[in-house]
């Protein structure tokens, strides 16, 4: 048998060794910063999304509950502004009312008062046999195109006096009264009649008369006298009404200028 014998080393080409080392080129870092610029924002971006949402749901909650503090103190406060505005309302209608009577105690006139003025003025041969009071004319009841009556109304004085003079002197005295409007006093009726008793005149007696000769009786005026009354305030007649003894009123209107409802 034979036997194949083959020798690959000899037929193999001579390869050339380089005894130098390959040396690889160095890596340029400067090349590299864009990639991690990239991986820098792509870490950052979402890093700061979620810093965000999580700093946002903080703060709406926060804010949520701010506003929840705040509704609650909106409906104190609308609670505290409707007791507020109860109390204006129920302020009002105590001014209201309070303004109410002081004007009703403003325009009182007493009678008290306004007789003791009277006597004080009446001459002395002036009698007064009564006194009536003229209630105001409302103006729904007044004739059109007439002047609106005054407000204060004003009394009737009837009496007898001893002459004309002594009635024209009495109508001077009540124009200067504070109870009295002077513009609107007058002598109404004045005439000339037989003094009748309630004067306190004697009437001649004929029987005792021999020679027959007829006496005539006194004579004396009788009047109307017809004024206006004052529409000054009482809180501007004080004094005289103090002086005239009405001290009631005064107490009273002297108590409401403390509390500042009306000037002293």
């Amino acid at each position: 048998m034979y036997s194949l014998d083959i020798n690959f080393l000899k037929d193999r080409l001579p390869v050339e060794i380089n005894s130098e080392k390959t040396v690889k080129p160095p890596i340029q870092l400067g090349n590299l910063r864009p990639v991690y610029l990239g991986l820098g924002v792509g870490v950052g971006l979402p890093a700061l999304a979620f810093c965000s949402l999580w700093f946002l749901q903080m703060k709406t909650a926060e804010l949520e509950q701010l506003i929840g503090k705040l509704d609650q103190e909106n409906k104190q406060l609308d609670g505290k502004i409707a007791n507020i505005n109860k109390i204006k309302t129920e302020t009002t209608g105590i001014k209201v009312q309070t303004q109410a009577l002081v004007t009703v105690f403003d325009q009182i006139r007493p009678w008290s008062a306004m007789l003791q003025d009277l006597r004080d003025r009446i001459p002395k041969n002036v009698q007064i046999e009564n006194i009536k009071q003229i209630a105001p004319v409302l103006q729904t009841q007044a004739t059109p195109g007439t002047a609106p009556s005054n407000p204060a109304g004003g009394i009737e004085i009837n009496g007898f006096a001893r002459s004309f003079r002594d009635v024209n002197d009495f109508v001077l005295s009540l124009g200067q009264s504070k109870f009295v409007n002077a513009s609107e006093s007058k002598i109404s009726t004045a005439e000339l009649i037989d003094a009748p008793p309630e004067t306190g005149a004697i009437p001649p007696d004929d029987q005792s008369n021999e020679s027959n000769v007829k006496i005539k009786p006194p004579q004396v005026v009788k009047y109307t006298i017809k004024a206006g009354l004052s529409t000054t305030p009482a809180s501007e007649l004080i004094r005289e009404l103090e002086q005239k003894g009405t001290v009631g009123l005064v107490t009273r209107l002297r108590s409401i200028q403390k509390t500042g409802v009306i000037s002293k």
